[in-house]
């Protein structure tokens, strides 16, 4: 084998790259189970144990240590379907922006227009912006934008005589500008909520925003915080030097509540009262046990002496004299990331409270200090005014642009203010900076958070304002974002959320880990079984490529859903594929006479063609499987992806090196057992000859199902067709009429109620106030759907997850499923003509894929109702659908590599070509029959292992497997001979070859 070195450098190097990646996985764990021990089931002391464990170097590798913030982030992070969770999508609200931005004028037609191209959204492919110009063009003939937007706020951009064109795009800017301000406010507001792992993700192209918050329980929280309208306030400042004596006393008060507690605990020998740990009683207070939470308290001298400076340290500088001092300006303090929560619940005790004054407001600034990435910094703010407020609003803004200074460029951001903002902006940087040996600082806050706090230079009056400071080029674009974040207040509302129980995701986990479990088994068992010893070497890669898929996992940080562990699952089927390529082809050059060591380096070199094209085929539809699906179809996309890759690397490489290692030491290698060695070998059955029955058999059943889907038409999944889905599990098997009938009477409307899973489970999808995603509309569907289930005699119930999705997200999921659809048929016809360079080739591997939808859609629908698992039509099937198309694809180019191989060789020129294809087709006929009964076992596993969540999925690759094979030996390479009878002519025989490989007899057609 050449370049052996450097292969075996490549599976070492590759090897070790993966223990490292999945190494995160196991510290991170190993702290978590440490918090489940130390909390003993106390959810509070749990998330109180990880955040104090933020900053703390868990793992240490001698040249780089990582805290368990870092060790996290590079974990493989669990979905929402595994872990549990909230997974929600935001959609900002560009009508209001648009209305916004013409100052809500009260033109009937303006308004229409927003109201049409509202409801055009809904259904349309195209975005918000355009949908208005249009509209406003029909509704308003002879009237231009730029009447309505050439106003004083917008006179930079939009001029009285600006073109339509140019309004468009001013418009379309503006979108942009508040999509993307969105997104950086709620991840802000998501990163306050101290959600561990969350993902945040702006949908590109769309005005969505998909946010994933594992671990979270508190919906109605998490709604009310996401979808609040982003505030901009300018705050004034205190200065340190001002709030230092405050924070002494604050630290001081603790020290002595803690001291008398310690000293009550002493006299009374109650010495539970005394472990600071655990939050003793403050009796000396006479204050009870709320007064003071001695949770944010660490059991240590230090500690107890300085309660407060010892998790907030002063903000100090050294001197002229080499003395420490305060340092001067509005921050007050830095605390470790993990020390912020304690350092909150030491401001809210009562007894702090009493000394802190009302006119003194303590912020955290938005992210990390400059000087040490694992500390935030706190600001002292000043409420102003009558109202007790900030001293400024954000409305007053009309711009802000990240610049260069003239002077030594660098990064600052100019704002400008309107006429009314500009004038109080010029008595507030008046008063600011008055003094000239003490200036104040404004703190621009947003959400309650300080992003920037710039010391005022000098008065400032004309509204336009530069703010400088030690900042990167980042740091002035995301301060630009959050000025003009104030301009124009726009709501994101939800338009999909799902809520997964953490009792249903722990079902998850346990099923998914057992159908890969016993996947894998299986797997293992029928390769040793069929090949003898190169099983076992067939075996040793396929672990080695679920070790592989974990690690590039792990390694771009992706989430596993279970989707993902179905693809897992399905991987180590279709890894074994290679092999058995790689095999079937050594058996074939045994049998022409040559030695096992010949035998294998032909095979491998044979068999490379068709392992190329069938896996890069594959791959491209997984590639397009990630760029049309969401949430955790996307995991499953990934996984297929890598999988792929993987499999390549084990099957070419690892097993070849382990051949090479058992030759180099003289070891027998086998490739089958006495039973197996002829199995389909001399295999002759008359597939061309009988092709048209075959045609007409699909013909009928496509017919058959192309009827019932006109007729009875499908069960739709909520993701495409909106509303609301709830998962309720009974404390006792339920009669499902009863349940149907209590719900249709709450919701006034039919409702659909269907076993999920056990007998004592449902899964309940319902249209009522489908338009509506207002919390209002959430809870009153909350309240129908339990006045209904309440009413089932004698049963409690209990709802583990809800998935929530708007009519407009439902269109556009069930839009880029087509899409989906069409454009990999497409692909995979243009990869065969491309590889194949005839389109006969490309024709048949098309209609065999339509013709394996067709089908598998007809089953979808005459089934559904009738077998005991939901049948629905939804992303989970389109994942599905594609797979199979996959696979079917897969199956064929194998069957097309072979007849390209034969047709490049001068004994077949002249033979007829329905000989040859089928000649083709028997030799591969081991292949595809060893390789689809290898994934309908482990389908068959996943399918009653799997868990009722994936059921429909694994059912619809299950069947449509058993579909592609049929499709790939009977369809589409007999359609080559109908489309193709010449096909041989322009074939030239490869270089090197100079005979047949395989039987060299007559060709003989049987009956099938």
């Amino acid at each position: 084998m050449q370049g052996k070195g450097l292969i075996n450098f490549l599976v070492i190097m590759v090897t070790i790259a993966c223990l490292y990646s999945l190494s995160f996985t196991f510290v991170t764990r190993k702290v978590e189970r440490d918090a489940e021990a130390y909390a003993q089931g106390d959810i509070a002391k749990e998330k109180a144990y990880l955040d104090s464990m933020a900053g703390e170097v868990v793992y240490n590798l001698g040249i780089a240590q990582y805290t368990y913030r870092e060790a996290k982030g590079n974990e493989i992070a669990l979905g929402l379907d595994l872990k549990g969770g909230m997974n929600v999508t935001m959609e900002v609200s560009l009508q209001e922006l648009v209305r916004n931005l013409a100052n809500n004028p009260k033109d009937e037609n303006f308004n229409k227009a927003l109201q049409n191209a509202a409801v055009r959204s809904k259904t349309s492919q195209s975005g918000y912006v355009d949908l208005f110009v249009d509209e406003f063009k029909n509704l308003s003939l002879g009237t231009s934008l730029a009447s309505f937007f050439a106003t004083k706020d917008n006179s930079a951009y939009v001029k009285p005589n600006s073109t339509d064109a140019q309004v468009h795009d001013f418009l379309q800017q503006e979108a942009t500008n508040a999509i993307d301000n969105s997104f950086k406010v709620l991840r802000t507001r998501i990163d306050k909520f101290g959600v561990t792992s969350p993902n945040i993700q702006l949908q590109q192209g769309t005005n969505r925003i998909l946010i994933e918050l594992p671990g979270v329980t508190d919906e109605d929280r998490v709604r009310k915080l996401l979808q609040g309208s982003a505030k901009l306030e300018f705050w004034e400042t205190y200065d340190n030097m001002e709030i230092y004596p405050m924070l002494d006393n604050v630290n001081n008060a603790l020290a002595n509540a803690l001291k008398d507690t310690t000293e009550v605990a002493q006299r009374t020998g109650d010495t539970t009262e005394a472990d600071t740990s655990d939050g003793g009683l403050l009796a000396s207070l006479g204050a009870g046990k709320d007064s003071l939470d001695t949770d944010s308290f660490d059991n240590n001298q230090l500690a107890q002496e300085n309660p407060l400076f010892n998790v907030l340290r002063p903000s100090t500088v050294m001197a002229a004299n080499n003395q420490i001092t305060l340092a001067p300006g509005p921050i007050v303090g830095y605390a470790s990331l993990r020390d912020t929560a304690k350092v909150n619940r030491h401001f809210e005790n009562p007894v702090v409270k009493q000394i802190i004054p009302g006119n003194v407001k303590l912020l955290w600034g938005v992210k990390p200090s400059a000087r040490n990435p694992e500390q935030l910094e706190l600001y002292a703010v000043k409420p102003s005014g009558v109202d007790a407020g900030p001293i400024l609003g954000g409305n007053v803004i009309t711009d802000a642009k990240d610049d260069f200074d003239q002077q030594n460029n660098n990064p600052m951001v100019t704002m400008y203010m309107n006429s009314e903002g500009a004038r109080e902006w010029r008595r507030i940087t008046a008063a600011a900076s008055a003094d000239q040996n003490n200036k104040q600082a404004i703190a621009i806050v947003l959400d309650g958070v300080v992003y920037s706090a710039p010391t005022v230079q000098g008065e400032i009056p004309n509204g336009i304002s530069q703010i400088t400071g030690n900042f990167k080029i980042e740091d002035t674009k995301d301060l630009a974002n959050v000025l003009k974040a104030g301009r124009l207040p726009t709501t994101a509302r939800i338009v999909e959320d799902a809520v997964v129980g953490p009792t249903l995701g722990q079902a998850a986990i346990d099923a998914g880990t057992n159908s890969a479990v016993i996947g894998l088994v299986i797997v293992l068992i029928f390769m040793i079984l069929y090949y003898n010893r190169a099983g076992w070497v067939a075996n040793i890669a396929v672990l080695f490529n679920v070790f592989f898929i974990l690690g590039v996992l792990a390694s771009l940080n992706a989430v596993l859903t279970l989707p993902g562990i179905a693809g897992i699952v399905l991987t180590m089927g279709t890894a074994v594929d290679a092999n058995v390529l790689i095999y079937e082809r050594i058996r074939e050059e045994m049998t022409l006479g040559k030695s096992i060591r010949q035998a294998i380096a032909d095979g491998y070199k044979h068999a490379m063609s068709s392992i190329l094209d069938s896996q890069i085929t594959t791959f491209l539809v997984g590639a397009i499987l990630f760029f049309f699906g969401s949430g955790p179809i996307l995991g499953f996309a990934t996984t297929l992806m890598v999988g792929i890759i993987t499999s390549l690397f084990t099957s070419i490489f690892i097993s070849r090196v382990i051949f090479e290692w058992m030759l180099a030491r003289d070891w027998k290698i086998s490739v089958s057992f006495p039973w197996s060695a002829n199995t389909l070998k001399n295999a002759n059955f008359g597939f061309v000859q009988n092709r048209k029955k075959f045609y007409l058999a699909s013909l009928v059943f496509i017919v058959i199902g192309l009827g019932f889907i006109f007729t009875k038409g499908f069960s739709w999944g909520v993701d495409f067709q909106g509303g609301r889905a709830y998962t309720v599990r009974f404390e006792k098997p339920i009669d499902l009429e009863e349940v149907r009938k209590n719900l249709n009477d709450a919701f006034q409307l039919n409702t659909e109620v269907k076993i999920f899973g056990s007998q004592n489970q449902v899964r309940v999808t319902t249209a009522y106030q489908v338009d509506e995603t207002s919390d209002e509309a959430n809870q009153e569907v909350l309240a129908k759907l339990n006045e209904g289930l309440s009413k089932v005699a004698d049963n409690k119930s209990e709802i583990l997850s809800s998935y929530k999705v708007s009519p407009s997200i439902a269109s556009d999921m069930k839009t880029r499923a087509i899409y989906a659809a069409i454009f990999s048929i497409i692909v995979i016809a243009l990869y065969i003509l491309f590889r194949f360079r005839k389109w006969q080739y490309s024709m048949g591997a098309a209609i065999s894929t339509l013709h394996d939808a067709l089908i598998i859609l007809g089953l979808f629908s005459i089934l559904d109702g009738v077998v005991p698992f939901a049948l629905d039509i939804d992303q989970h099937f389109v994942a599905a659908l594609l797979t199979v198309v996959a696979y079917s694809v897969n199956d064929t180019v194998v069957v097309f590599d072979r007849l390209r191989e034969y047709l490049g060789l001068s004994k077949y020129k002249n033979q007829d070509m329905g000989e040859t294809v089928n000649l083709a087709i028997n030799r591969t006929l081991s292949r595809t029959i060893i390789t689809s009964l290898t994934l309908v076992f482990v389908l068959a596993v996943l399918f009653v292992f799997g868990g009722e969540v994936i059921r429909g999925f694994s059912f619809a690759i299950l069947v449509g497997i058993i579909v592609a094979t049929y499709s790939s030996i009977f369809l589409a390479a007999p359609l080559v001979v109908d489309f193709g009878k010449n096909l041989a002519e322009d074939e030239k025989e490869p270089a090197g070859s100079g005979k047949d490989v395989g039987n060299n007899q007559p060709l003989k057609p049987a009956k099938a």
